[in-house]
């Protein structure tokens, strides 16, 4: 790294806090406050913006260096037998290990100022004696510490990295580490609380992967050599999916919090936020210039000085956008004052109390889920550009797969955003409903598409050791993490065990009152099927699946059990979320108890047709088995003209013949 880039990245680092000091302080929010809990002091007014945008400049660096290291850098190259670390991948998961120190030390400084600052105190001995009270009973401390405990593990598992999966793990910890900070502020807080919340959450990770990939290369550019090209061209292609994830997720976090268009030019709020469009676009229209420009002169010497330029002007920008960021956090959105008229249920829901549920809304009834709809939309997308690969290349796809995925994918969006999602926190049944088509149905219908074949087919391969998706696919079908989740005594009792785990402990009413919880539930219960959908009717490459007849044992006995906890439900008087559906004020509909009934008995009746559709998938696969081995054999006996059968037989011919006596002895034993 050159004298000029050093300066540069110190002079990014330095601007995110200055940036965001300069419009608090322009907007009036670092005056003292005039009422209320007592002033802190300036050292906190002024401390806390600025340990924040210290914390996101080395968030970014470290989850850009580590994306960087896992899936940009060259590899050691394709001959060697076992997986290792370049000297420059070991190097640059060193760097992030120290960048990940900074951030977990810049978020213990903001653990202490936004307790300060909350109760209005300066910093001191009881503020550090009362962290442990902040971290544990405050939503605000518990993201925070939770974020902390992520980014030491990320920055351990970096410093430590000797294969290219460790760097992958840490990558995803750090990555994992980010998304806490989405559960804080005005996401969480606001009316619609699950939508800003994931639009947070897609934005931070694309703000970080972009921001600190720019920097990494920046970085390390004088060493990569010839592999600087390319890697600048592995990055762009990155940085253009990074820039859809922020532009999208602050459309969305935008549509949430300003009420109208005339608020972005009347309030503080709208002015720092049409900056930061106003940079995006700047950033945008660099990186189309990158693409279009500077990449194709990478390749010689005088090609990279207009490169070094331009990404120190990027960072730049960036430092300016993130520290924006940072003041817009800490800038009350223009509808803050209306969270007085709110009632309660609105307050608890993120959305007021839907209309009553009849025959029609069931089908009618839509709220669009910001996580998951985009999420489906984007895997229906992908398999069909896929599939379309396949035949500009002459091969076909069966027809069949692709409409059972985006059956698969189709229902997602059916229990997400339709009906189920739309009542599943207020109705009990509901529920049910979604989570016996997220856990059962859906994944059933998505592995029978086979996704993962198509993909190996159709992603690029790399011949530099170097790990791009399809080689990052291959390496995680083939870990003994996979290996242990897909051992049908592993998934069976996580199939199982989650039902029990989840509806006789808090774990219930844990996904009903948090967004957060809910994301969980969801993606837990998906992935779950997925592994066992997988185990009992699944195509796709991995680890070895059991006999046909042994899968069909598991389905009934796995199954079985799943009525067997129906019966349980049903006979048991206890009463699930009570608290929680006591507290929502619905006027309409069935009571507390009838729905409960309902939805025990839909568990029952909802395990009938997803059992169904396996078991015709197991069938089918152990017909078309049996065959693939009958043509093999057939194959086979017309290359070696039957070799096998033929010595099968000359063995036959050998047991029949008669025993011909050796000796006198054996004589004796004739007669």
């Amino acid at each position: 790294m050159t004298g000029a880039s050093r300066a540069v990245a110190w002079a990014g680092v330095v601007t995110a806090p200055t940036v965001a000091i300069t419009v608090l302080a322009a907007t009036g929010a670092l005056a003292a406050p005039t009422g209320g809990l007592p002033d802190p002091g300036v050292a906190v007014r002024v401390g806390l913006p600025a340990a924040t945008a210290l914390r996101d400049v080395a968030a970014a660096l470290t989850v850009g260096l580590l994306v960087t290291a896992a899936t940009v850098l060259p590899g050691p190259g394709s001959r060697r037998r076992l997986p290792a670390l370049t000297n420059l991948q070991r190097r640059t998961a060193v760097i992030a290990a120290a960048a990940a120190s900074g951030w977990a030390a810049a978020t213990v400084a903001m653990l202490l100022l936004t307790y300060a600052n909350l109760a209005g105190t300066t910093i001191g001995v009881d503020t550090v004696a009362a962290l442990p009270y902040f971290l544990t009973d405050f939503d605000l401390g518990r993201a925070l510490g939770l974020s902390t405990a992520g980014t030491l593990l990320a920055g351990f598992v970096a410093a430590t990295a000797d294969r290219p999966g460790h760097l992958g793990l840490a990558a995803v910890l750090a990555v994992a580490a980010v998304l806490p900070l989405a559960w804080t502020g005005h996401a969480g807080s606001t009316v619609n609380h699950a939508t800003a919340v994931d639009a947070q959450m897609t934005h931070l990770v694309g703000v970080t992967v972009w921001v600190g990939g720019l920097a990494a290369i920046l970085i390390l550019r004088g060493r990569l050599g010839d592999a600087l090209k390319t890697s600048v061209a592995r990055f762009s292609v990155l940085a253009g999916w990074c820039y859809a994830l922020v532009a999208a997720g602050g459309i969305a976090g935008a549509a949430v919090r300003v009420p109208s268009l005339a608020a972005i030019t009347t309030t503080s709020y709208g002015q720092i936020l049409l900056a930061k469009a106003g940079v995006l676009v700047i950033l945008g229209v660099a990186g189309w210039y990158h693409r279009r420009r500077i990449i194709r002169q990478l390749g010689t010497a005088p090609g990279r000085r207009p490169f070094a330029r331009l990404v120190m002007a990027e960072l730049l920008v960036m430092g300016a956008a993130i520290g924006l960021g940072v003041a817009l956090a800490r800038t009350p959105p223009p509808d803050a004052g209306a969270a007085e008229a709110i009632d309660a249920t609105t307050a608890l829901l993120g959305y007021p109390m839907p209309p009553p549920l009849t025959a029609t809304t069931v089908f009618t009834a839509w709220r669009p889920d910001p996580l998951w709809l985009p999420l489906a939309l984007a895997a229906a997308a992908s398999y069909l550009v896929a599939v379309m690969r396949l035949r500009r290349r002459g091969i076909r796809w069966s027809p069949a797969r692709t409409i059972t995925f985006l059956t698969g994918c189709l229902m997602m969006v059916a229990a997400t955003s339709g009906s189920p999602g739309v009542y599943g926190q207020v109705l009990f049944s509901m529920h049910m409903v979604q989570h016996m088509t997220v856990a059962t149905a859906v994944p059933t219908f998505l592995v029978l598409g086979a996704p993962v074949t198509l993909a190996l087919r159709t992603l690029p391969a790399r011949i530099d050791g170097s790990r791009g998706a399809r080689e990052w696919l291959l390496a995680v079908l083939h870990s003994r993490y996979v290996r242990v989740l897909s051992n049908p005594v592993v998934v069976i009792a996580l199939f199982l065990g989650s039902l029990i785990g989840f509806y006789y402990t808090p774990a219930l009413e844990f996904s009903l009152r948090t967004h957060v919880g809910h994301l969980l539930m969801l993606g837990h219960f998906l992935l779950v099927g997925y592994l066992f959908a997988n185990i009992i009717c699944g195509i796709d490459p991995g680890p070895p699946r059991p006999h046909h007849l042994f899968r069909l044992i598991l389905l009934i006995v796995t199954f079985g059990f799943h009525a067997f906890f129906a019966v349980s439900l049903m006979s048991g008087a206890a009463m699930f979320a009570e608290s929680w559906y006591t507290s929502l004020d619905r006027g309409w509909g069935p009571s507390i108890a009838d729905d409960q009934a309902l939805g025990i008995s839909l568990v029952w009746a909802l395990g009938d047709y997803p059992i169904a559709i396996l078991a015709v998938a197991l069938i089918v696969s152990w017909i078309a088995d049996d065959t693939r081995d009958a043509r093999r054999h057939d194959r086979q006996a017309d290359r070696d003209d039957d070799a096998e059968l033929q010595a099968y037989n000359a063995h036959l011919q050998r047991l029949q013949r008669p025993r011909v006596p050796k000796s006198s002895t054996d004589l004796e034993g004739l007669d």
